[in-house]
């Protein structure tokens, strides 16, 4: 007898408990909405502008000797304006300048990229080019060999001392 009235009393605490549970005021708590729904903080990718929509054409410049990065808007963007050391998220294709063969592209694995524009983390050229382009647009990057990956180029599909021709979507700034 004396251990059944010590599991009720135990079931009667437990139940007190799970009562009193939603109900703290503690800072830093926060209470889940009504019906236990929460909403996850995973990072969504951006809905890309219906401008922006499809797959660019990179055409390439007729002379690829260029020693500078060449930028052209060739869709202006409306929105946030990226800055070096954010972080943005964009759709490109990468070409060689000297034959035009595609060498890379967000495109063809249906992924927009998500990088910091900081040196170490994207060629200089992309770090140097990206930054004042705004959200919504599209730009041209002419990126010479020492802008991209030099001497070393990046092989098999980067030859050594390779200009590069980028077009790139900003989808995104933070």
């Amino acid at each position: 007898m004396r251990k059944r009235i010590i599991a009720i009393s135990a079931s009667f605490a437990a139940a007190g408990a799970l009562a009193a549970c939603g109900g703290s005021t503690a800072p830093g708590v926060e209470q889940a909405p009504s019906g236990g729904a929460t909403q996850a903080s995973v990072p969504t990718t951006p809905t890309p502008p219906p401008q922006l929509q499809s797959k660019p054409t990179v055409t390439v410049p007729k002379n690829c000797d260029n020693k500078t990065l060449i930028t052209k808007d060739l869709i202006p963007g409306t929105g946030q304006a990226a800055q070096s050391g954010q972080t943005v998220t964009v759709n490109y294709v990468g070409v060689l300048c000297k034959t035009g063969k595609e060498f890379d592209s967000s495109w063809k694995r249906n992924q927009p990229f998500t990088t910091r524009l900081t040196q170490g983390s994207v060629i200089p050229g992309w770090v140097q080019g990206i930054p004042g382009m705004k959200v919504g647009g599209r730009r041209e990057l002419v990126i010479p060999a020492n802008l991209a990956y030099g001497k070393a180029g990046s092989p098999p599909t980067i030859p050594p001392n390779s200009p590069l021709v980028f077009v790139v979507d900003l989808l995104s700034v933070s």
